[in-house]
């Protein structure tokens, strides 16, 4: 059966630790990791981290000044999104880290951002902030991703364009970012998801494509419906001993094709529906209308652009499953695994 999953997932964390669709880590991500300014992130959130002392200060601090605490995270340095929640944190609590190593300045080995290494992790963040949304967008199973998959992309090239008030190190990055995620998007079913995009009513107008492309898809999308139609339309073979008397050859195949191109056509007519609406929703309400053209968005739309809610779980029956619950039986791994995700979605 052929692998229809647009993207592929790769190790990568949200904010709160949940796995979802990852951007690639390019090699300038890796070097700004390494930089001065990180590692000082990295000391400071390791000082007050690993020392239940130095917490329990900073937590008194905050308390004394009337300010709100956000829970340091500490990054990974295989996950790139552990880096954005890092820095996120740090500049929320700037104050509060800056007053409690002002009290213990002798003993703390801890040294505090400069303001422009402040700018400059902001500046980092500002850029991988429209990652983790896309991440986090493409991720998804409560509702269509796949036909997102090419817009979220065209958003991604279009934050990362150059500008001249950039900086050389965030020229940088957005050249590497962008060199490398180009690659990735040639690698993956590009034809599939523009038709995928094509039939959500939300995207309809592929925007997220030069105009050159765009009557290409339409193009496809009509073969396809006619093939459908084709299908729909076919009798079954009659007896041999009545073949003789068919002497004239059956229009039925370009009446097929006539249909699905004016069901194409009325649908390219039609005002694209808000995001907010369901895209198979807006299907299975006019699928009376679009006899050959339903059953294909259906087709395309019911697929999820990445493997990562499958990922998900199979982390979560590792997690259910260790040695010292090596007898669980089989029904009640599946049990717990339902259960998580039940509780999940309630909260």
């Amino acid at each position: 059966m052929e692998d229809r999953t647009a993207v592929k997932p790769r190790k990568a964390d949200k904010v709160h630790n949940d796995k979802s669709a990852p951007e690639p880590e390019v090699e300038e991500l890796r070097t700004l990791k390494t930089s001065r300014a990180m590692q000082k992130c990295h000391k400071l959130v390791e000082h007050f981290k690993h020392s239940p002392a130095n917490a329990a200060e900073l937590l008194s601090n905050c308390s004394e000044n009337g300010q709100q605490l956000d829970p340091l995270i500490q990054d990974v340095s295989t996950r790139w999104n552990s880096t954005l929640s890092m820095i996120t944190r740090l500049q929320r609590n700037k104050d509060a880290l800056r007053a409690a190593l002002d009290l213990h300045q002798q003993r703390s080995t801890a040294a505090m951002l400069t303001n422009a290494e402040f700018e400059k992790i902001k500046k980092l963040e500002t850029l991988l902030e429209p990652c983790r949304y896309v991440t986090d967008l493409l991720g998804g199973e409560q509702y269509i991703s796949c036909s997102v998959v090419l817009p979220a992309l065209c958003h991604l090239f279009w934050v990362m364009e150059a500008s001249d008030d950039d900086p050389g190190y965030v020229l940088r990055f957005k050249v590497a970012f962008t060199t490398d995620l180009s690659k990735r998007k040639e690698s993956t079913n590009v034809q599939w998801l523009k038709v995928a995009t094509a039939v959500d009513p939300s995207f309809k107008d592929l925007q997220c494509l030069p105009r050159s492309e765009r009557e290409e898809v339409w193009r496809l999308i009509k073969e396809e419906t006619a093939q459908q139609a084709n299908k729909e339309t076919r009798e079954p073979e009659p007896p041999k001993k009545k073949m003789s008397l068919l002497l004239v050859a059956s229009d039925s195949e370009d009446e097929g094709e006539a249909a699905a191109d004016t069901s194409v056509d009325r649908y390219r007519a039609e005002p694209s529906i808000s995001m907010e609406v369901c895209p198979l929703k807006c299907w299975s309400e006019h699928a009376g209308a679009y006899k050959s053209l339903a059953p294909l968005a259906q087709e395309y739309l019911a697929t999820p652009a990445t493997t990562a809610p499958c990922e998900t779980l199979f982390s979560l029956s590792g997690h259910i499953v260790q040695k010292k619950r090596a007898a669980l039986p089989s029904d009640n791994v599946n049990r717990l695994i339902c259960l998580s995700n039940w509780l999940k979605e309630k909260k």
